[in-house]
């Protein structure tokens, strides 16, 4: 898959506006923030790059190549890279980050695709730590910024730095952040599905995708639910939902997983309950997405077990559930979503 972005991030190392990789000491490490493995990434010497990245499939493609990947790293750099993430309040912490994570004298590089607001996150940059070059290609454009203390704005860095911190929504109900799905509310779908979920759910249940933990809170309540796993391939979204969970549900046991919810779960379930993501970085629907969790759910429940899924009415996940379920129904249909129950064949 072409992955614009992270191409025009490296362009000014291979057309020598920067010279880090070839002339810096063979000591010295670059740390990449929001990291990605794409074709770009096959020229970089692997020992020369610390990874920073919360997303599952993003981290396992990382480590498959041979990159080191941590979910948070300190200290400070030579030089930093950032793929900016899609959400503002995100991105500027981001921003923020790569400023304070660079050393003196260090170079912070960015990489934005103009549909995604690629002046106005280079605009960001310039009032962080001021302009020093651009390259535009790829329907992207790169830039960076040399760090001293005369052109770093550090109270705005400060500032800045605490815009996606974690913080208390709806009357201190939940803890959330910016940058995960629907983060300051509860969206429509996950509350009609609620709506929908019957008393008698009983056993052991797995919701895939997470996020801040409303469905699990709320299917927890359930008299004969015994025990929730949750998955959610974003860490950042998981360390919320066990935030908001732990100690708040009785004696239904939890269990929390940073993996991607389409590869192998832990166990095998009498419920699986989604309100699935469809998209990944970009506006158009990845129906792809749901349709794999779908399988997945389907992998892992017990004979005669039932996937409960809540989604928007118009993406086409019932032929993939004909597939691999014995029978699905649609339990409700309610302004733009549905909400279909599955059950697995008892075999």
């Amino acid at each position: 898959m072409i992955d614009s972005a992270l191409d025009t991030l490296l362009l000014p190392f291979e057309e020598g506006n920067l010279d880090f990789f070839k002339d810096a000491k063979p000591e010295d490490k670059a740390l990449f923030l929001r990291a990605r493995m794409g074709f770009a990434m096959n020229g970089i010497d692997k020992d020369r790059l610390v990874c920073e990245q919360t997303f599952a499939p993003d981290r396992d493609n990382l480590e498959r190549a041979g990159f080191n990947v941590a979910p948070q790293v300190e200290g400070q750099y030579p030089l930093v890279l950032l793929l900016p993430p899609r959400q503002r309040d995100e991105a500027r912490a981001q921003m923020a980050k790569a400023v304070k994570s660079a050393l003196n004298g260090g170079i912070v590089v960015a990489s934005v695709s103009n549909t995604e607001g690629a002046k106005t996150a280079q605009s960001d940059l310039t009032k962080l730590a001021g302009n020093a070059g651009k390259i535009s290609k790829n329907k992207c454009r790169v830039f960076w910024s040399e760090i001293t203390p005369e052109t770093v704005d550090h109270e705005l860095v400060e500032e800045w730095s605490k815009l996606d911190a974690p913080r208390e929504i709806m009357e201190g109900e939940f803890i959330s952040r910016p940058g995960v799905f629907a983060w300051d509310h509860l969206d429509r779908a996950s509350q009609l599905l609620v709506s929908v979920l019957p008393e008698k759910l009983a056993g052991r249940g797995a919701d895939l995708g997470c996020g801040f933990g409303y469905l699990s809170r709320e299917v927890a309540k359930r008299e004969k639910v015994k025990g929730i796993d949750l998955y959610d391939a974003e860490k950042r979204a998981l360390d919320l939902a066990e935030q908001n969970l732990k100690g708040k549900t009785g004696d239904v046991e939890l269990d929390f997983f940073w993996q991607d919810a389409t590869t192998k779960l832990a166990r095998t379930y009498d419920f699986v309950f989604t309100n699935p993501p469809f998209h990944a970085g970009g506006k158009q629907d990845r129906v792809d997405i749901g349709q794999e969790f779908i399988k997945s759910a389907a992998r892992s429940l017990r004979p005669s077990g039932h996937l409960w899924l809540v989604a928007n009415r118009h993406l086409p996940y019932e032929e993939t559930l004909s597939k691999v379920f014995a029978s699905f129904e649609i339990m409700a249909s309610q302004n733009g979503y549905k909400v279909i129950r599955a059950i697995k064949a008892n075999k």
